[in-house]
């Protein structure tokens, strides 16, 4: 991890492209401003990990969807047997 010092309208370069700047500091909190291209996604940490929650809770679902439709799907088409033959 990179630890950096900035003041108040100073700014820290990610990249071309990126630009974090300080904007106000007031007691503990820092204000910051972000620049960057849209393709770019920024979000707070908090909400970072809750979205990473919940695409864990989605994939779980989708998951045990699939499973439940290939046991469906198993029991609708089961594997022929070797002895049977084509025809």
């Amino acid at each position: 991890m990179l630890i950096l010092t900035r003041k108040m309208g100073e700014e820290i370069t990610i990249g071309e492209s990126i630009v974090i700047s300080v904007l106000e500091i007031r007691g503990s909190q820092v204000r910051l401003g972000v620049s960057a291209p849209p393709d770019v996604t920024i979000h707070r940490g908090e909400v970072y990990e809750r979205i990473c929650e919940q695409n864990r809770e989605v994939g779980a679902v989708a998951l045990s969807q699939a499973d439940a439709l290939s046991e469906r799907l198993r029991t609708i088409f089961p594997k022929p047997s070797l002895s049977e033959s084509p025809t």
